[in-house]
């Protein structure tokens, strides 16, 4: 992305690129832009995000970002903004050409491609839109939503204006994926084109250089499943199996970061399943209630815990119980990066959309897999009070699981849930997903 022109639209909000990455933030404030405003904080700590995946995932750090992106909003938002959320989204490279699109709040992207225009909006997901998308023949916009405002329309070729690297006041930007508009490497003495109002310096504190690529950080959507009993292949041989999908959870990626490659190669992302499961985000709002505590931001939190479920915050357990609305209970972290919070059942398979399971209400979540040894709705993510536990659909093959710290695999008995915790693997097939927390502790850990 980094050989592609950027075109800025005029505009107030927080907008930067970093390592060919397109980050925009929304500043909601009534006075300019300035490096002290949540947004331009806000900007500079996913600038850091996007850097140090690009570092660690050259190749393809979407994934990465939309991961770490997630953990930066439910983790440290809530500091740079108290009671106000921050809009923004982030477009970046993924594996095979593709683009991934992270999107939470009032920002939206739209995708210009041969077969016409799509638009994913941040405002219609239950929290974030996290897709991997195919790269569109002809542009990329992402914007501020503004109030009462309808989306600026895309021009049909790009103007002079590029923004090369760094941050700019605008109102979002254009990015021009047609390979013939752009050349990733002018002629010696070629004037470049800067961009028309890059006026805003966007900093973490009032330093004397703005961020650039240098100083500037992602995440992906989690889902739901549930999956039916289905006669499939004999259980395959299997070779090798993954130790560890990732490291310990930080603020930032660790030494070795990122889930550890599965058995199989990563299939392509599918688009089309990816909008299903927004449009079944969207329809199960959290609603559930429980007993918890809350912590000192209000946070509802799991009583059991000493640190928020959301925040990572030290909890009072001195308070009484009452009545909270769950949040998401974790992350599930897919061998091949993606990455599903867990706010609802779902059910895993390889076809799991059309098991009964899906049509009672359970969020499907396709998993490819050639191994053959995974079943159409192989297992489902059952939510009970403050747990994860996972079940066994009667598959052909089995489903195991590796509590943490843990060197053999559990098989699971057919319709008998058990209890995971955080740090827990679990075997479909060849593919291994691993449950993380959303806001580890301790708070600032």
């Amino acid at each position: 992305m980094q050989d592609r022109q950027v075109e800025i639209v005029a505009g107030g909000h927080a907008v930067a690129r970093v390592c060919g990455a397109l980050l925009v933030v929304a500043h909601r404030g009534r006075t300019r832009l300035t490096p002290e405003e949540p947004a331009a904080l806000a900007l500079h700590a996913l600038g850091e995000i996007v850097r140090d995946a690009q570092r660690f995932q050259p190749s393809g750090p979407g994934p990465l970002v939309a991961r770490e992106a997630t953990r930066w909003l439910m983790k440290h938002a809530e500091r740079i903004s108290p009671g106000v959320p921050i809009d923004f989204g982030i477009v970046s490279p993924a594996e095979q050409g593709g683009l991934a699109v992270f999107l939470h709040g009032a920002v939206t992207a739209v995708l210009a491609g041969d077969g016409g225009v799509e638009q994913l909006r941040g405002s219609d997901a239950a929290f974030t839109v996290d897709r991997v998308v195919p790269m569109p023949a002809r542009a990329v916009g992402l914007f501020v939503d503004e109030a009462g405002g309808g989306l600026p329309a895309l021009p049909e070729a790009p103007g002079i204006g590029s923004l090369i690297d760094g941050v700019a006041a605008a109102a979002g930007a254009i990015l021009w994926t047609a390979a013939d508009w752009w050349a990733a490497d002018p002629a010696p003495g070629a004037p470049v084109a800067e961009a028309p109002v890059p006026t805003a310096r966007v900093e973490q504190q009032p330093h004397a250089h703005a961020p650039t690529e240098r100083d500037i950080a992602p995440v992906r959507p989690a889902a739901t499943f549930d999956a039916d009993p289905e006669e499939d292949p004999e259980d395959s041989t299997r070779t090798s199996v993954p130790t560890s999908m990732m490291d310990a959870v930080d603020d930032r990626p660790a030494e070795q970061p990122g889930p550890v490659a599965g058995t199989n190669p990563a299939p392509r992302p599918d688009p089309e399943l990816q909008r299903r499961l927004e449009a079944t985000a969207r329809a199960t709002a959290l609603t559930v209630k429980v007993l918890g505590f809350k912590c000192a931001r209000a946070h509802p939190s799991d009583p059991r815990s000493a640190f928020c479920t959301v925040c990572g915050m030290p909890v009072d357990q001195t308070q009484a119980l009452i009545e909270v609305v769950r949040p998401p209970l974790g992350m599930l972290i897919l061998d091949d990066g993606m990455t599903y919070m867990l706010a609802a059942d779902a059910v895993l398979g390889r076809d799991p959309e059309h098991s009964d399971a899906a049509h009672q209400g359970l969020v499907p979540l396709k998993i490819d897999d050639v191994s053959g040894g995974m079943s159409r709705a192989h297992a489902e993510i059952r939510l009970v009070n403050w747990d994860v536990t996972v079940v066994d659909r009667g598959s052909t093959n089995g489903t195991r699981v590796r509590p943490p710290g843990y060197r053999d695999w559990i098989r699971l008995h057919p319709y008998q849930p058990m209890t995971l915790i955080h740090g827990a693997e679990i075997m479909l097939g060849n593919r291994v997903l691993r449950l993380e927390p959303a806001a580890p502790p301790p708070f600032g850990g």
